[in-house]
């Protein structure tokens, strides 16, 4: 049996302006590319759990528009994608299936709406693959595959989780691979897509495992950048010390996400620089406590966090870490005067790297059906709109048209070179003080 493991890998922003004025900026999309060149890390895991009997072979398609004829020549293909894509996901399911190949899909968003997904599909898997990969493959020697393996109410333990097949990929094409080191994150912000949707809690992979496998990514990649693919990665702040820890004679580079209570423990913050910590992503969202109000739906987690966010840039940043925020506008709780808070407030802060978003309704999200019950929704089912820069719902205190208009004209100003380089400058500046008061301290 022939098993091809495919993702649809590409993101294409809908909004012409935006296209227009250049989202090919440095900068402007610069995570989001970055993500969406990241290799599956999901169908690498599973094509792990596959029998060695069995033969696979990873795929990425950034454009099915661009595809002459279909890649591989398998009896059964298991494909992942984001929201964004699912669209060009479900055609190209669509298209296997007349040429007599069996299709399994899953991943997030087939979780998240399992019920559009079973119409494209041999077989749907909803909630984490592992538990029930092996389980499939059984039937699928069988010939008898069923239409649904649910995984919800087994949940995985990751000290059982496999090596990815990192050699399937041409690592030649990559700027950095992914590892996981936890699941889930203990905050529920309404407009979160991530793992949290698969399995909900908090979990933690072993650390003997996150070094094997970033051992593994060395055999075949002398010098990696390692990106841990997770939702926050300090938020067990045990797990993450021994992690950094662990990570320091690796001789690594490494980014990864996390939220602002780093900043309170310097030690931590130490180990990090010195384990080969380039930069962390932080959902900052909002510069004001106002516009952060309710964004975290368990105890407003986000808003109490906002007084210390200039403080904690600082000391992130003056451990020699940098820190790529990342705001969201359109938050319920702003208007207009929005968009100049987050120019001012990353001007005043020097924060190496800026992320800016719209907020996105995605499928399955506590926000995208507070927005369907208070049709506040553009359009319902217009996944391909779940590209974080295309509006697609009724902002509360600003038009349609302001809120576009406005992340333009902000976009415009934050990824101006001069503005970009005026803070990097900055940065290095800041570290080269920091260096010479620390010899100065060390020689009195």
């Amino acid at each position: 049996m022939k098993v091809g493991f495919i993702a649809m890998s590409g993101v294409r922003c809908h909004n012409q302006e935006l296209m227009e004025m250049g989202l090919n900026l440095p900068g402007f999309v610069e995570r989001s590319q970055v993500i969406a060149s990241l290799p599956s890390l999901g169908l690498l895991t599973l094509a792990g759990l596959t029998p060695e009997h069995v033969e696979v072979s990873y795929w990425e398609v950034p454009d099915i528009h661009a595809l002459d004829g279909l890649p591989g020549n398998f009896d059964v293909v298991a494909i992942s994608s984001f929201s964004a894509m699912i669209k060009d996901a479900y055609t190209l399911a669509d298209r296997y299936r007349e040429a007599g190949v069996t299709v399994i899909l899953g991943g997030l968003h087939v979780t998240l709406a399992p019920g559009e997904a079973r119409a494209h599909a041999d077989a749907i898997v909803i909630g984490e693959g592992e538990p029930v990969w092996a389980e499939l493959l059984r039937d699928l020697e069988r010939g008898q595959l069923q239409p649904c393996y649910d995984a919800r109410g087994r949940p995985f333990d990751l000290a059982e989780a496999p090596m990815p097949r990192f050699d399937l990929l041409d690592i030649s094409t990559y700027n950095r691979l992914t590892v996981q080191t936890q699941r889930g994150c203990p905050y529920h912000c309404d407009f979160c897509a991530a793992s949290i949707r698969l399995a909900p809690g908090f979990k933690t992979k072993p650390v003997a495992k996150v070094l094997a496998e970033i051992r593994q990514i060395k055999s075949l990649w002398k010098h990696p950048f390692i990106e841990f693919a997770d939702d926050n990665t300090f938020a067990d702040n045990r797990h993450g010390r021994a992690l950094v820890e662990a990570l320091g004679p690796e001789g690594l580079r490494w980014f990864t996400e996390t939220d602002i209570s780093v900043a309170r423990d310097p030690e931590l913050l130490r180990l990090m620089k010195a384990s080969g910590c380039a930069q962390i992503l932080i959902g900052l969202e909002s510069p004001t406590a106002e516009g952060l109000t309710g964004v975290e739906t368990k105890a407003d987690w986000k808003r109490r966090q906002a007084d210390h966010y200039r403080k904690a840039i600082a000391t992130i940043q003056d451990a020699g870490i940098t820190v790529n925020g990342c705001f969201v506008l359109g938050l319920d709780h702003t208007d207009t005067t929005s968009f100049e808070a987050v120019f001012d407030f990353v001007k005043e802060t020097g924060l190496y790297e800026v992320q800016i978003t719209i907020m996105t309704p995605f499928p399955g999200t506590p926000l995208y059906e507070r927005l369907k019950v208070e049709k506040r929704l553009l359009q319902e089912g217009a996944w391909e709109l779940c590209t974080l820069f295309d509006v697609n719902f009724l902002p509360a205190k600003m038009s349609v048209e302001e809120l576009e208009t406005g992340f333009r004209e902000l976009g415009r100003r934050l990824y101006d070179d001069a503005f970009i380089e005026e803070r990097r400058r900055a940065f290095f500046r800041r570290q080269s003080d920091l260096r010479q008061a620390r010899a100065l301290a060390e020689g009195a």
